[in-house]
């Protein structure tokens, strides 16, 4: 898949990605709580006043970027999604992670909003390289990741540390050329 949208999809595109601002905080703690049950034990979405700071503070730095993915119709908040550890000169890649709302979730809005984040990343940012780690099992990520071309590349035992225990992920990769 090519990492440009033309006008006619970008026209007929349901999503749009906003900046996440502290204003947003009471919605999305609300969506996300009301998502545990589709992210664990995959991810753990921010959930309160605290952890939404921390979220935000961390968007500050110049190696990360988050976009809240929200349905055009009535700008209803479809999920997240953040470029993580963006590092450029020879490496020149991100790792992507994401997490839908539930209300929306298996609909195409996560689809199209990473397919905007990746446009922004191989074209703006001028990235080469995407790199998507999910757990075995996780079925609904691996099918969003692969709906946009993003290839398996291998196994990471015990690669992440989420809610509390080293976790196991698939390396998933897209390639900006």
């Amino acid at each position: 898949m090519s990492a440009a949208i033309t006008r006619s999809e970008r026209q007929q595109l349901r999503v749009r990605l906003v900046v996440p601002r502290m204003e947003d905080a009471r919605e999305f703690i609300e969506v996300m709580d009301a998502s545990r049950h589709l992210h664990h034990p995959w991810v753990t979405a921010p959930r309160t006043p605290d952890a939404w700071r921390r979220y935000l503070e961390r968007l500050k730095r110049d190696n990360e970027a988050g976009f809240l993915v929200r349905r055009r119709a009535d700008g209803a908040l479809c999920g997240v999604i953040n470029l993580n550890v963006i590092t450029y000169e020879a490496l020149c890649s991100a790792y992507v992670s994401y997490y839908a709302a539930a209300a929306t979730a298996g609909m195409g809005y996560m689809k199209e909003g990473l397919r905007l984040v990746i446009e922004r990343a191989f074209g703006e940012l001028g990235l080469h390289r995407l790199e998507a780690n999910i757990q075995p099992g996780n079925e609904a990520s691996v099918r969003l990741v692969e709906s946009v071309g993003f290839e398996c590349e291998g196994y990471s035992p015990r690669f992440l540390h989420i809610n509390g225990k080293w976790r196991d992920h698939e390396r998933w990769a897209l390639l900006a050329d």
